[in-house]
């Protein structure tokens, strides 16, 4: 058995490593596209971080109750969870292209602080809108929001097999609190990574924000790499090809 305080650590490290997985960063890019404002990656990250932990926790708590009972059953079915993971990235790739083709992605001019100057914006997303959005700038992460498509995203990657090395430990961890508290810092870890990367996602869309043309570019980039990425998995699981490392 796993001794409490170097479960509890090692929680929290596999989250900061998890969310660095390739699939993860690949989903949350082509969110990222929908933000000219990288700092409010900080709140995209944390949603997809907070729906990532809320499938994990539950399973988990139920591998804590019956071992590797349930583990096995869990292994068995995650494929499909991770297919889907796989059929998602696709969607959110087409979506990206979707937005660019049919003018979701607008011109804004305005003018503040004595200067005038662009923004594109997403006629979609109301945390982007001109309307919405009073403090524009790259360090002005704004007020918390929640971003419901960001954890819905993270449930679909939560329930899929790359999270299962976290709950194998489950069944060495003897006591249920300490079960718990691994999960709760795994999932802590996960947020902060997330958060933090998808801030760094952010900065291509921020820093091209005001030119329309290498905007695109760089978020078609992002849509086609989803894409790719989205259609390679879904072979590998549905196919045993091996395009993506194991």
């Amino acid at each position: 058995h796993i001794a409490p305080i170097a479960a509890l650590v090692m929680g929290f490290l596999l989250g900061l490593k998890h969310a660095t997985d390739a699939d993860h960063v690949v989903a949350i890019s082509a969110i990222a596209t929908e933000y000219r404002n990288a700092w409010k990656g900080i709140w995209v990250g944390a949603s997809w971080g907070l729906g990532h932990t809320t499938p994990l926790l539950g399973i988990g708590i139920i591998i804590l109750l019956f071992k590797e009972r349930v583990l096995d059953v869990y292994e068995g079915i995650a494929p499909f969870f991770e297919f889907g993971v796989g059929a998602m990235l696709v969607f959110l790739g087409i979506q990206v292209y979707w937005g660019i083709r049919n003018g979701t992605l607008h011109l804004h001019d305005h003018e503040h602080d004595g200067s005038k100057h662009v923004h594109i914006h997403a006629t979609h997303n109301p945390e982007a809108d001109p309307a919405v959005e009073k403090a524009h700038g790259f360090f002005r992460p704004g007020k918390p929001f929640f971003r419901a498509k960001s954890y819905f995203i993270g449930i679909m990657h939560g329930l899929a097999g790359s999270a299962a090395v976290m709950l194998a430990f489950l069944p060495t961890i003897s006591s249920s609190l300490v079960g718990v508290g691994y999960i709760a810092l795994f999932g802590l870890g996960t947020i902060l990574s997330m958060a933090l990367i998808t801030v760094a996602l952010g900065i291509p869309f921020a820093i091209t924000g005001s030119y329309k043309r290498i905007n695109e570019v760089v978020s078609g980039a992002a849509g086609a790499l989803s894409i790719v990425f989205g259609a390679a998995l879904m072979s590998d699981v549905a196919l045993g090809t091996h395009f993506l490392p194991v």
